[in-house]
């Protein structure tokens, strides 16, 4: 039997810790409505109650910062709508909340790269993040999708790549670097991406395919790379 809404909220309140916000404040973590828990003890609770898309709701709607979290792990993507996620995002005050329902929750839908395209281009903060970390988290789960779709997203990383606030670009280089990862072909395709990027007139552009570059270029990725290149006569 699925836990009601408020018996979920009391284990929250159990297991949260005030002597964490402390250092999730120092990593930038939005600690106003925060109990102190764990992402590993979120998902263990998570594995314990099961997908309920009712539950995922109520939980959202409580505004506890570990309950939002936990809402996306509980919720099915199947069962989330549009206007679900257009009302969610907006409810996005912290970068760790944006990108764990990205990646529990959002990217799994029907309507991830529309958002993640919808939302790039948007200026609030937070939002405009969730674009680019729906196109990170497609990136590496949505191994379903062909990945000429995700060089649609290049055009778009490149022309947002100046903006210089910080959980933006941050977003924006991880995008780039894991769709850099999916294959050698997208490899290629992020490598000159970043290099595009590189020419622009601004710090934030400058900072971004410097970041891309390192990894993309490095001998951790060209290894993956070559492990999963077919063999010959493949």
């Amino acid at each position: 039997m699925v836990p009601s809404a408020r018996a979920v909220l009391e284990q929250l309140r159990e297991l949260g810790d005030p002597s964490r916000l402390s250092g999730m404040r120092r990593y930038g973590i939005n600690t106003r409505r925060a109990l102190g828990i764990s992402v590993t003890e979120l998902r263990g609770l998570a594995r314990g109650i099961g997908k309920d898309h009712d539950l995922a709701l109520a939980l959202w709607d409580s505004r506890f910062h570990e309950a939002r979290i936990l809402a996306s792990m509980l919720d099915d993507p199947a069962a989330v709508t549009e206007s679900q996620m257009q009302t969610w995002v907006l409810d996005f005050d912290s970068w760790d909340l944006c990108d764990q329902v990205c990646g529990n929750l959002f990217d799994r839908t029907p309507y991830a790269f529309d958002e993640a395209v919808r939302w790039s281009s948007r200026e609030e903060e937070f939002v405009k993040r969730a674009g680019f970390a729906l196109m990170a988290w497609t990136a590496v789960h949505r191994k379903d999708v062909p990945d000429e779709r995700f060089e649609t997203f290049l055009p778009i990383i490149r022309a947002q790549a100046t903006d210089e606030r910080n959980y933006v670009k941050k977003a924006i280089s991880w995008a780039l670097r894991q769709i850099g990862k999916r294959s050698a072909t997208l490899h290629a395709h992020a490598i000159r991406t970043a290099e595009q990027i590189q020419q622009l007139d601004a710090r934030a552009a400058r900072w971004i395919a410097n970041d891309v570059l390192r990894e993309l270029r490095g001998p951790a990725v060209k290894a993956r790379l070559a492990r999963r290149a077919p063999g010959p006569g493949v």
